[in-house]
This record gives structure tokens, C-alpha cells and sequence, in this order.
């Protein structure tokens, strides 16, 4: 996700980032800053692709805070959603290089393509179904539980 704008307030102790999904405030207590340092300047950093900004300390320094570390802070639904299916992700791949069922018979009894079965262990790809994937874990002799607190 890019960020497309991001400013701060120094009386608020916070910066205001904006995306195309909405916009998310990201407090000062959250970065390294000395006691009574305040923002100077803050903008996109597009050397990291629009996905962080930096600021500039009335000190000098200068730090660098990612979007997924303003998502995480504000709870954002879908990275919270993206974050879970990531991980299973990263288990299945973990499961299928493990097991002794070789691919073909996996992409056989999951009734899928060889390209569909490539895009569920595609840890980038999030439009992927949840249920292809817990379908996987089952074959591999993993009991996936979800529990909402």
C-alpha cells in the first residue's frame, strides 16, 4: 500500500498519513525521539517505493517509519487479514517441501490447477481462498484452528 501524503502536528504528537484506503494517525510515542525533540519536516520517502516516510528531527536526526507499522498500530482490518493468510501461507510451503505426498498428488486431491496450486503457495499473492488453503494444510496432516478473541 503507498502512502500518498503524510503530515505532522507537533501539538497533537502525531503524524496524519494518507492512503488510498483511508487515513490512519501514527503517534509520536511510537518512533525513537529524545524527550522534547519535535518534527521539523516529514514526507513520502519515495526511495522505499511510496511504502514509508521519513521525518526530521528539530535535532537533525532522522528516522524512517513503514505502512505496515502504522496498519498494525491502527489495526487495520484487511492487513490484519492479509497478515493471517500470510503466515498460513508461509506453513504450507513449509508443509508441502516436507511431505512425503509429492505435488502432483496434492494438486491432484485438491481437485486444482498446477498454476492454482502455485498461486495458493504464493506468499505475495492475498486473493487467494482461505478455504483452498486450509484444505491444503488438511491433506498435510495439519489441524488448523482459529480462535477470535
Amino acid at each position: 500500500m503507498k502512502i500518498t501524503k503524510v503530515t505532522y502536528n507537533n501539538r497533537r504528537k502525531s503524524f496524519a498519513v494518507k492512503t488510498r484506503r483511508g487515513e490512519y494517525e501514527y503517534p509520536y510515542a511510537r518512533i525513537d525521539q529524545p524527550l522534547g525533540d519535535l518534527v521539523r519536516e516529514v514526507y513520502v520517502d519515495r526511495e522505499l517505493g511510496g511504502e514509508a516516510f521519513t521525518y526530521v528531527l528539530e535535532s537533525g536526526s532522522e528516522g524512517t517509519v513503514h505502512i505496515d507499522s502504522v496498519l498494525d498500530y491502527n489495526s487495520d482490518p484487511m492487513y490484519i487479514a492479509d497478515l493471517i493468510l500470510y503466515r498460513l501461507t508461509l506453513e504450507a510451503q513449509t508443509r508441502v517441501d516436507e511431505s512425503t505426498i509429492s505435488r502432483n498428488e496434492l494438486i491432484r486431491r485438491l481437485k486444482t490447477s498446477p498454476s492454482q496450486f502455485a498461486r495458493l503457495l504464493d506468499q505475495t499473492n492475498y486473493r487467494k481462498s482461505f478455504r483452498q488453503l486450509v484444505a491444503l494444510l488438511a491433506l498435510l496432516d495439519c489441524e488448523v484452528e482459529v480462535e477470535v478473541r
